[in-house]
């Protein structure tokens, strides 16, 4: 049984980052999918790979990990750039665009 650790992105369809300071705990697939042959639906029958769990931090989610004996790995989260724009710059004398309507 093995699981990743990870902090989730922020979602395309908010500008806040709700729900993005929270560590995830999730179980990885133990056994493959398959299609049921009547209604074409993927099933499985790995119910651990439904269950994510949430902690406020990643020690909690490592501690956590190590006292159930889960074999873990920790990815590391990935911090969005922000890049500063001007409205301001669309107007300026040294554009290396000339600006166009």
């Amino acid at each position: 049984m093995s699981a990743k650790i990870y902090r989730p992105a922020k979602t395309a369809m908010q500008s806040g980052k709700a729900k993005a300071h929270l560590w995830v705990l999730e179980f990885d697939q133990a056994i493959a999918r398959k299609i049921d042959p009547v209604m074409g639906y993927t099933t499985s029958a790995d119910t651990r790979q439904q269950v994510k769990l949430t902690f406020e931090t990643q020690e909690q989610a490592e501690a956590y990990a190590q006292r159930e004996g889960i074999e873990y790995r920790v990815l590391p989260p990935k911090e969005s750039k922000r890049q500063v724009v001007s409205y301001t710059d669309n107007f300026k004398f040294n554009r290396l665009q000339p600006w166009t309507h």
